[in-house]
Formats: C-alpha cells, sequence, structure tokens
C-alpha cells in the first residue's frame, strides 16, 4: 500500500460519542496538514462518509488527539477535532466532553500514563478550551477495566464508570462566565443567556421559538425556518461573546431549554450547533447545570433545584438524562463554580492502522 500512509490509531466509544483516538506524535506537525490527513480518516467532505472512518452522524465523526504533557501538575494533553461532515472543515475550538471520556483509557493502554492498583486519577489538560479536567478510571490489578454496573443515557448496556471533574470550567474559552456581560439580553426579540462554563452556549427557551421544548431530531432537524432563525441568533452571540463571525465555527454551541418532565432539574435540546444532539454533550450539560443555578438566567425560571450545596442537576435531554455533580459558591452573577463533576463510560472498539491516500502538498 505504498500509495497510502498506515497511522496507528485506537476507535473508541467515549461517552455517547465515537472516534479515532490518536497519539499526537503520528500525525504531522503541520496544522493544515494534519487536518488533510483528519479528513481523509473521516471521509469527508461526504454526507455519507463512505470513504471514510466516519458515520455520517455529527457524534461519530469526531478524533481526539493525545499527547505526554509538559505542564506541571498534568499528565496528557488532549486536542479535540471535529470533522465536518459535508465540508473540508475541521474545527478545534470547541472541546468534547464525551470524547474526553476516553482518554484516560487511551492513555494508560498506549503507555503515557501508568496505571495504579484500585483506581487510577489522569490529569488532562484540554487544550481547546484551556483548562484541566480529572479523569477517574477503574484500574483493578493496574489494568484498565471497561465492564461494569455504570449505565449513561444515550448508550445502551453498561460500563465501568469514568468520573471527570472539571478544575476550570468557567471561562473556558472566554475568560469569562458571562463573556458579554450580561446574565440575560434579547437577540433578534428572544430572551437569551450566554454562558462560558466548560462550553460557550447562547441558551434560550423552547417556548420562545414555538417549541415544547420535547421535540425530537425529525422535528428540530427537519425545520429549516427554524435553524435558520436559531443560527441568525446564535451568530449575533458569538459577537457578543467575543468570538468574532462564527459561521465556520461550532462555537457557541445552542441549547434549548423547558421545565423539566420527569424527574430532573430541566429539560434541553443540545444543537451541536445545525442538527440535535441525539443525548447531550458533557461540556454543555455543565454549562446548563450552571445556568440551573444562576439567578436571572434563561434556565433559572425554568428549573426545579435540588437543595444542597453540592447538589445534583439531572438534565432530561432525548435520549434520558445526565446528571452534573455542582458546587458552587456565591449567587448572580458573581456566583463561582468550584466544582463541576460527571460520569461517563467509554470502550475501546478496535486497535490498528487508518489508511489515507499518500497525496503530497
Amino acid at each position: 500500500m505504498h500509495d497510502h500512509l498506515s497511522i496507528p490509531c485506537l476507535l473508541m466509544r467515549g461517552g455517547t460519542s465515537k472516534g479515532p483516538y490518536f497519539k499526537a506524535v503520528d500525525l504531522p506537525a503541520d496544522t493544515a496538514a494534519r487536518d488533510r490527513v483528519l479528513l481523509a480518516v473521516m471521509g469527508s467532505p461526504d454526507l455519507r462518509q463512505i470513504d471514510g472512518l466516519g458515520g455520517a452522524d455529527t457524534l461519530t465523526s469526531k478524533v481526539a488527539i493525545v499527547s505526554p504533557s509538559t505542564r506541571d501538575g498534568v499528565d496528557v494533553d488532549y486536542l479535540f477535532a471535529q470533522v465536518d461532515i459535508g465540508r473540508a472543515i475541521v474545527d478545534t475550538g470547541p472541546s468534547c466532553g464525551n470524547m474526553l471520556s476516553g482518554v484516560g483509557p487511551f492513555a494508560i493502554e498506549t503507555g503515557m500514563v501508568k496505571a495504579q492498583p484500585g483506581t487510577t486519577a489522569v490529569t488532562i489538560f484540554d487544550v481547546n478550551t484551556q483548562s484541566r479536567i480529572e479523569a477517574v478510571i477503574q484500574t483493578p490489578g493496574g489494568v484498565v477495566t471497561y465492564t461494569g454496573d455504570a449505565a449513561i443515557d444515550g448508550v445502551p448496556g453498561t460500563a465501568a464508570p469514568v468520573i471527570l471533574n472539571f478544575m476550570d470550567a468557567v471561562g473556558a474559552k472566554t475568560g469569562k462566565m458571562l463573556p458579554s456581560g450580561h446574565v440575560m439580553e434579547q437577540i433578534n426579540g428572544i430572551d437569551v443567556s450566554c454562558l462560558d462554563v466548560a462550553m460557550p452556549m447562547v441558551l434560550m427557551r423552547a417556548t420562545d421559538l414555538g417549541l415544547t421544548g420535547t421535540e425530537g431530531r425529525a422535528e428540530i432537524d427537519g425545520n429549516k425556518a427554524l435553524l435558520t432563525r436559531i443560527e441568525a441568533i446564535r451568530l449575533q452571540a458569538g459577537l457578543r461573546m467575543g468570538f468574532g463571525d462564527v459561521s465556520d465555527s461550532v462555537m457557541p454551541k445552542v441549547g434549548l431549554l423547558s421545565p423539566p418532565r420527569a424527574s430532573g432539574a430541566i429539560t434541553s435540546r443540545y444543537l451541536t450547533p445545525h442538527k440535535l444532539h441525539a443525548a447531550h454533550a458533557v461540556t454543555g450539560a455543565v454549562c446548563v447545570a450552571t445556568a440551573c443555578l444562576l439567578e436571572g438566567s434563561v434556565a433559572y425560571d425554568l428549573a426545579t433545584r435540588p437543595g444542597g450545596n453540592p447538589c445534583t442537576i439531572w438534565i432530561e435531554h432525548p435520549s434520558g438524562m445526565v446528571d452534573v455533580r455542582m458546587q458552587t459558591e456565591g449567587e448572580g452573577p458573581t456566583m463561582k463554580v468550584l466544582k463541576a463533576g460527571i460520569l461517563r463510560t467509554a470502550r475501546p472498539i478496535m486497535q490498528g492502522q487508518v489508511f489515507v491516500p499518500n497525496a503530497k502538498g
């Protein structure tokens, strides 16, 4: 196969997402060359991604790039790449908390981190958000175990838990919880809250857009007028949050919020941002959970908050619920997020070599 490059990778499910995990050293150092390789790996641009590993869904067109870290107190660096399906775009602006859940196991399996008896704590530096996350991996006998009793909605069956503790959640991209300076404001006549906690998001009430908040992919992805209206708001939010023109970026993400229908604190429909997430992003869940505790936000009056601090915020989504363990200090615009933790699972699917055309230039 002399006309193809052979690159080692481990295909893993991380949370409710899936994609290849690479050692950074195995990919081109040049960003443009690396992006061309990743597009070829996933089979983009092509709506079926027939010529690559991508699954023709934003949740399965993701890449994790991991390397040993030189930062004090950090084990590995993690760079996330969202590979566009229909366009030749690789976006490393946002992060992905679901793919993050596979980084610790990948680091141990590839020898970057030595497993400890019982559990192994892996400190990860998220290059996308310039923040640290502690991942607690199950390693009885000094070996990663993937089987267990933990269940997450959006993934069939059970697996060993991976605990993610976000250490620098607030202002991950902008340095501020409220990058626009407002807890709530209006864009195109719609009340919005623009937050940057783990993931920059623009949050809206579903009812303000003529929705119930319980819609699925068919109702949202198929409603072009709705998506156009949401995108116009998102573009303005991007400007106000300091990102400039976000027409070619997936940040900020969009949350359509409504009251809980079951035993959760709030209902959320998370857009990625041009399609509805089948479940909910981990980083987005941390952001929504923060908004539930932020007095004056779009989420605050919709949410049913549990008592106590710390508390667990359960977010209802199309595939079930996701829980975020929150500890805060203060209230209103000066509220501080001290801790944000979430349970995920991960599993290796295939290990080997991925082949891409050996094109020069």
